[in-house]
């Protein structure tokens, strides 16, 4: 199955969880529970000691508001890029957040996701 093929509502009944939890556990620095949902290649990738340096050092990843502004889904190629508003707790302003989600052995998984 491709999640392009799958409609907007279904996308966000998955994809508003998962950004939720990513904030949540990043807001609360929890590495292992931020990473749960991210794909095989994601992890692959990740520098674990680069994203703990994130976590306990970044103000705007550890204060970021839990309430979100969705914007919007992308469709490409066998992904879906969901794409939010994002505001701190500590910071004036506006973030993009960025979370791109495709399938991995039959489920959702994480390909990417940021804050820009």
């Amino acid at each position: 199955m491709n999640i392009i093929d799958l409609t907007d509502e279904e996308i966000t009944e998955f994809a508003h969880p998962m950004w939720d939890d990513l904030i949540n556990y990043s807001n609360k620095g929890q590495y292992g529970k931020f990473i749960r949902h991210f794909s095989y290649n994601l992890l692959l990738g990740l520098n674990e000691v680069e994203v703990g340096k994130q976590f306990a050092h970044s103000e705007l990843a550890r204060n970021l508001v839990e309430e979100r502004d969705f914007l919007g889904l992308i469709r490409r190629g066998e992904h879906v890029t969901a794409l939010y508003r994002v505001r701190s707790k500590t910071r004036e302003g506006e973030w993009l957040g960025r979370m791109v989600l495709g399938f991995e052995k039959g489920e959702v998984k994480i390909f990417a996701a940021s804050i820009f």
